[in-house]
């Protein structure tokens, strides 16, 4: 059974289209495991007598790229690990 080329032009464009979304996704999701990683090192640096791996289920949790790009620079201002904290 032969198929017709429209019907391949409908696959390929689909296949393509998902391509381009888990690329998309796989971006997303390493970029906020950046910010993640560099707000742990942050905290590290600036209290190092302090758990900062604790926190790290609570940073996970934050779906919002941007809020967590905050949380970064809360971190880098922050006078205190408790004030850090109390900001989450």
């Amino acid at each position: 059974m032969q198929e017709s080329p429209f019907y391949e032009l409908i696959i390929q464009r689909g296949i393509e289209q998902g391509i381009e979304q888990g690329i998309e996704q796989g971006i997303e999701q390493g970029a906020r495991q950046m910010s993640i990683d560099n707000t742990l090192a942050i905290l590290k640096a600036r209290f190092p007598e302090v758990d900062v791996n604790a926190l790290k289920p609570r940073l996970e949790a934050i779906v919002d790229l941007e809020q967590l790009k905050q949380v970064s620079l809360n971190a880098s201002f922050a006078t205190s690990f408790q004030d850090f904290e109390e900001s989450l």
